[in-house]
């Protein structure tokens, strides 16, 4: 049972890395920042720090997802917990399939009540999900939207207060013009015009702020975001995993974070192209600007639930200020959004079907 409770965890690390691991870096790739190649690759570096990091500073999320307060300490054997994680990591695996990104937190939660149920029947105790589990779940969403909303339109003022404008162009062969300057560059070199079709096409920002090239600043600050949302996803993902181990003392904290990192990793690296993709361009078209905004405000919130050992879900958070910004730009895809809200919803109590059935066949 020790053995199957590790190969669960694994696989809960596996396809947590390929539904999550992707979300700070989204707004890089659909911005057109980056590649999806290096857009990839600083996510799983943001994301192996965080987890790393996690032992030190985010050590109450594994207590409480050990399940214990939840069902009685007596109960907590390697079977109880290896039917949570595999229902969790099945219920994850079929919306990463779907290209849909979906809470491991979620999915967590609900392979404890369906394997707490079977096992455990009156002793359940559903009160303990309220305040500790529920609520920050239900209320993340709600506080990344509307912060995400109101950075995007404080940053665009700010910047037309510091005059800095946000400039389409062409591109004069090699050479990236402002469209205004592109009738006369033309008509003088009668090279080929591409419009936007290209990396080097893109939008930028025009100006400098103290002296300092406005459209380096959000570059550079686009990616720092991106580096610290993928640093507090680790952060706040990789103890809940961990607490499945930590529960039925199977490995040691150090051991256990090491293997579920290098999980995350080969998930990400072998099976995140489809909700990638979804984030990076399904639910909304982005520019650097309204990138930077969802970033931050997804990062502040995650990073503030880590230290605070509120289990909010990391999913829930950047997706809910990407779909912010597609409101603020007025660019939102009901139709992908409806999908997304349709699996979050059915997450806990699948994971939780699955978890039942999976205790009562150990059992």
């Amino acid at each position: 049972m020790i053995g199957l409770l590790l190969g669960a965890t694994l696989l809960l690390a596996f396809v947590n890395g390929a539904n999550d691991n992707f979300k700070g870096v989204a707004t890089l790739y659909g911005s057109g920042v980056l590649s999806y190649r290096a857009a990839l690759a600083l996510a799983a570096g943001s994301t192996a720090a965080g987890s790393l990091s996690s032992v030190a500073l985010a050590s109450g999320l594994a207590e409480a997802f050990s399940a214990k307060g939840l069902v009685p300490d007596a109960i907590l054997t390697p079977s109880f917990l290896a039917a949570a994680g595999i229902a969790s990591a099945l219920t994850v695996l079929a919306a990463t399939r779907l290209g849909l990104p979906v809470s491991t937190t979620h999915a967590l939660v609900g392979g404890l009540v369906g394997a707490g149920f079977v096992t455990a029947g009156k002793a359940l105790n559903l009160a303990a999900l309220g305040a500790v589990f529920v609520l920050p779940l239900l209320v993340s969403p709600l506080i990344a939207t509307p912060l995400a909303w109101a950075g995007y339109r404080a940053g665009r003022l700010g910047r037309q207060r510091l005059r800095v404008e946000a400039e389409s162009c062409v591109c004069i062969g090699e050479e990236w013009v402002p469209m205004g300057s592109a009738s006369a560059c033309v008509a003088a070199t009668g090279l080929t015009v591409s419009v936007a079709t290209v990396p080097q096409c893109e939008r930028r920002y025009l100006g400098r702020v103290l002296g300092v090239s406005a459209q380096t600043i959000a570059t550079s600050t686009h990616v720092a975001s991106a580096s610290l949302v993928g640093f507090a996803r680790g952060l706040n993902d990789t103890p809940k995993i961990l607490g499945l181990i930590v529960g039925a003392s199977a490995l040691s904290p150090w051991l256990g974070t090491l293997a579920i990192s290098a999980a995350m990793l080969l998930g990400s690296v072998l099976a995140g192209r489809r909700v990638a993709d979804t984030l990076a361009s399904k639910v909304t078209s982005m520019n650097q600007g309204q990138g930077l905004a969802a970033n931050l405000s997804a990062a502040i919130l995650i990073t503030a639930a880590s230290r605070l050992g509120l289990p909010v879900s990391t999913t829930h958070v950047s997706t809910g200020s990407i779909i912010g910004i597609g409101v603020a730009g007025n660019d939102l895809r009901w139709k992908m959004v409806g999908a997304i809200f349709a699996a979050w919803v059915t997450t806990l109590p699948l994971a939780a079907a699955l978890g039942a059935t999976g205790m009562w066949a150990l059992r």
